[in-house]
């Protein structure tokens, strides 16, 4: 994306845009982002699709030879992992530069990690596209994919640990410029964001390299199962907060000066991103109730930090939302809920961003049935699951996401956004779509229909599924016209878009200001140590157990 050109005239010292490097890195990786997003979301409508008998996989044969199941493996790994990675890296790597008001430490470490993760994409995709990766996203044993799929990914989550390196040595040197400052609230938030992010991939690390790629390659004649998933959901639970935490700042930080308000309480907010730094790792293992070889202790002990881990959601919640009320009674809004009404509803980077915020009420309360040792029996590998996902990274992450865009690449580009009305009806569209959606696909749940099936082709479909599957197509439909609006509107924005002076980043002034923050809360090794003890409290005696016990025996299955 393209740099506001230099205006004629100028002196060149005074057009010198500090943050040039940080500007490309976000638009090229929010155009990886996107594109990624595209694919991924035609391959979920080919998806709901197929769940009411309408096959589009058989004419596409020559293109998707796996069929449905390699449409599901690439609707996955687009648009929970590649999407969601990219736009993290991108949006950090800007809005942390711009916190600091300094360029990053490193542009060259910055170009590196984007053309490292790029790098590791395209290997990964070859595998994918040709069929030897039909494995899906989640990366179980005894289910066996190319090597270069295996590898690809690993080096797409290496390449992030450059952006954490590249940040701490920002930090650093802002630090010896202000030695008494408190840290800028957005540079802190992305700095625990990439931490626990790297803790949380030493999980899947472990995995890929000693026991996925090795077997991939047939370099050992066997893997352990058990030993597998419970690696990757060492990662696989706190993935969720890695995609939830950037939407995050942009509700603390940004969203409520674009309301016209200010955020309600920094300390509060601080609160809330080191308790997700503290307690989002240690509680993988309630994804495997059902998993044999685990200590019912141990599965109890994580369904315990399981809960802990939603009060820094509902202290989130409560700020947010306080923040909100300030903005419209700023606006004029009076009574106890009218103010609502006073809010910037017109303007699609907020409305998207409060829909967002809307649909993740759902999902996290979803979330505590999920989270429960003897309701997750219920809904376990049912559609329900399906269901609460899209609440949480198909509409807290990607809607905000979405939002974000619609001030960052006219910022970006200077050019004004070119359609608001397009914008407002790409996030009613999706609102609509979603509630849908995911509100039929948890009843589908209740009424047993699996997850991760080819649905259309069984032959035990109950009536009362053929009577619910309808409803998921249309909000699938919905939300695909949703993503055809905002790509257009994007695309527009970038080529057609009205020139215009850019206005300056959004970030908020508190209430309850970086005055108030105690010291505890300004720093990260206090915090980073209390997750690192955790973890090896509540995952190390069983992976201890896991390893010495494991029967590395198991050769591995092709399903292509």
């Amino acid at each position: 994306m393209a740099v506001m050109a230099r205006p004629r005239g100028m002196v060149r010292e005074e057009v010198v845009d500090r943050f040039a490097t940080e500007k490309s890195i976000a638009g090229w990786n929010i155009l990886v982002a996107f594109l990624a997003l595209a694919l991924g979301g035609l391959m979920g409508v080919l998806q709901v699709l197929q769940y009411n008998g309408i096959d589009l996989y058989r004419p596409l044969k020559a293109i998707l030879p796996g069929g449905y199941y390699q449409g599901l493996t690439l609707h996955g790994v687009l648009n929970v992992l590649v999407f969601t990675t990219f736009y993290i890296i991108g949006f950090l790597t800007f809005i942390a530069a711009k916190a600091f008001d300094r360029p990053l430490a490193s542009k060259g470490m910055a170009w590196f990690t984007f053309y490292f993760m790029v790098a590791g994409l395209l290997i990964a995709a070859v595998p994918i596209l040709l069929n030897r990766a039909t494995v899906m996203f989640t990366f179980y044993p005894p289910l066996k994919a190319n090597g270069f799929y295996y590898l690809g990914l690993t080096m797409v989550v290496v390449g992030t640990y450059f952006l954490l390196v590249n940040l701490v040595m920002t930090y650093r040197a802002w630090r010896k410029e202000n030695p008494a400052a408190k840290t800028p609230l957005a540079a802190y938030m992305s700095i625990i964001t990439m931490t626990m992010w790297v803790i949380a991939t030493f999980g899947i690390a472990t995995e890929m390299i000693f026991l996925l790629i090795p077997w991939a390659f047939g370099l050992v004649p066997g893997t352990d199962v058990l030993l597998a998933r419970t690696l990757f959901w060492f990662t696989g639970h706190p993935i969720v907060y890695f995609w939830l935490l950037p939407a995050y700042i942009s509700w603390y930080t940004l969203v409520p000066k674009q309301a016209g308000g200010k955020l309600f309480s920094e300390p509060m907010a601080r609160v809330s991103f080191v308790l997700f730094l503290v307690l989002s790792v240690p509680i993988g293992i309630h994804h495997q109730y059902t998993d044999p070889g685990i200590s019912q202790i141990w599965k109890l002990v994580h369904f315990i930090f399981t809960v802990g881990v939603f009060f820094p959601s509902l202290l989130t919640f409560f700020n947010v939302v306080a923040s909100l009320e300030h903005a419209g009674r700023s606006r004029g809004g009076e009574g106890w809920l009218a103010w609502i009404f006073a809010l910037p509803w017109k303007e699609p980077s907020f409305t998207t961003q409060v829909f967002a915020m809307l649909l993740f009420a759902f999902g996290g309360a979803g979330g505590v049935i999920n989270a429960s040792y003897n309701l997750n029996l219920v809904v376990h590998n049912t559609s329900w699951i399906s269901g609460h996902f899209h609440l949480t990274v198909g509409s807290a992450v990607a809607l905000t996401f979405m939002g974000i865009t619609y001030w960052l690449v006219p910022y970006l580009t200077g050019r004004a956004l070119w359609s608001k009305g397009l914008g407002l009806a790409q996030a009613w569209l999706w609102l609509i779509g979603m509630i849908l959606f995911s509100h039929f696909m948890h009843m589908l749940g209740l009424h047993g229909m699996p997850r991760r099936t080819m649905i259309g082709a069984a032959p035990y479909v109950l009536p009362e599924w053929k009577l619910l599957l309808p409803f998921t197509m249309i909000g699938g439909l919905l939300m695909f016209t949703s993503a055809l609006c905002f790509l257009v509107n994007t695309l527009m924005t970038i080529y057609a878009g009205r020139r215009e002076e850019p206005a300056e980043v959004p970030f908020a002034k508190a209430l309850s200001g970086p005055e108030d923050v105690p010291a505890v809360l300004d720093r990260f090794w206090p915090w980073v140590l209390g997750s690192l003890v955790l973890v090896a409290i509540n995952y190390g005696p069983t992976l201890y157990f896991l390893v010495s016990t494991g029967r590395f025996n198991i050769p591995g299955l092709s399903p292509w």
